[in-house]
């Protein structure tokens, strides 16, 4: 049974289920699902705790032992397993498997890992924990989703934003949901009457740290010229030093190089992707960037940046910031001033 994370307090009200998957590409709600599960179960007599990580080097008798041994007070157990960001390949899943056989009432199984697709959902570990268990999707809200998940997250807290407060939350904290989390537990303590307005959230809030590289990245991916602007000019204003985010772009810019260049040769798309590790919720992302950059886009754009590169570090008095953003309107698919010789 799927329910997201939302909704598993209101799961966990009616009774522990024998096992829990807690897959996704969010940290945070990983965490806060895991503890919330953990917690419950501790308070009904799940006392013992073995936590195991899946890589080859995992001795599954061990796992199975803990299935299988009584402990000397008879306490119900919790095992915990962490699921490589690779998946299972056929060994792993078959001894998982057998593991599943041999659960019983006193044993709590809580597994952790990646963002699964439809096809990992339909293998036989997947359908046999599900059919015992609950699945709990634990992904990063996207931008049309985070007010949504701001106002929620506010009336568990006590919190009453207006709307244009949401929307501001929601804009610095774009794909930070452990930033959200710190920022409204500030709030909580700041404003015991819980009315949240812009000018109190402009009075609490330092922007430092809301946004990375790697949202720059996504963004540029993506094609969203606009956000990609925000991003770097907030990234700017907080001092971050601007051959950072060229070499990130330059990683990000190579490797879409090397997977164009593989498709010329025609290897299969997903074959590229399966050799990157480009995971299923991000692939929309890439194709997208692959149409928009062709080869002879992707040289003109690298060598711009490399010049740039250059530039920065020979000539301490150059400003940078205009041409990454012209550099980053060009991934996005917009004609700047750069030229391609």
């Amino acid at each position: 049974m799927r329910v997201y994370p939302e909704q598993l307090t209101q799961q966990l009200d009616k009774g522990l289920r024998q096992a829990y998957l807690l897959f996704g590409n969010e940290p945070l709600l990983k965490q806060e699902c895991g503890d919330n599960i953990k917690r419950l179960a501790q308070q009904q007599g799940f006392l013992e705790r073995h936590h195991f990580t899946i890589d080859n080097q995992l001795d599954w008798n061990l796992v199975l032992d803990c299935c299988q041994a009584m402990s000397l007070f008879s306490a119900q157990q919790i095992i915990e397993l962490d699921v490589p960001d690779t998946g299972l390949n056929a060994n792993q899943a078959k001894a998982l498997l057998e593991v599943i056989e041999h659960l019983n009432p006193d044993i709590l199984l809580v597994l952790t890992g990646p963002y699964l697709n439809k096809k990992q959902e339909a293998t036989k570990w997947f359908k046999a924990l599900d059919a015992i268990g609950l699945y709990v999707p634990c992904n990063t809200p996207d931008a049309k989703q985070m007010p949504r998940f701001i106002q929620a997250r506010c009336r568990v807290l006590g919190l009453k934003p207006d709307h244009e407060s949401v929307q501001m939350l929601a804009q610095w904290h774009e794909g930070n949901l452990l930033a959200l989390a710190q920022s409204l537990h500030k709030l909580v303590l700041l404003y015991p009457d819980g009315e949240l307005t812009i000018v109190r959230l402009q009075e609490a809030l330092s922007r430092h740290n809301h946004y990375t590289p790697f949202q720059l990245v996504d963004a540029v991916l993506a094609g969203q010229a606009k956000r990609s602007q925000r991003v770097l000019r907030q990234l700017q204003g907080e001092g971050v030093e601007a051959t950072i985010l060229l070499r990130t772009l330059q990683r990000e810019l190579t490797q879409l190089y090397k997977m164009q260049e593989m498709g010329k040769k025609g290897t299969p798309l997903n074959i590229i992707f399966e050799q990157f590790r480009v995971w299923q919720n991000r692939r929309e992302m890439y194709i997208g960037a692959l149409h928009r950059l062709p080869l002879t886009r992707l040289v003109g754009i690298i060598r711009q940046l490399t010049q740039l590169e250059l530039q920065v570090k020979t000539d301490y008095d150059t400003n940078p910031w205009p041409a990454l953003s012209a550099l980053c309107a060009e991934i996005c698919g917009f004609d700047t001033h750069l030229h391609y010789a």
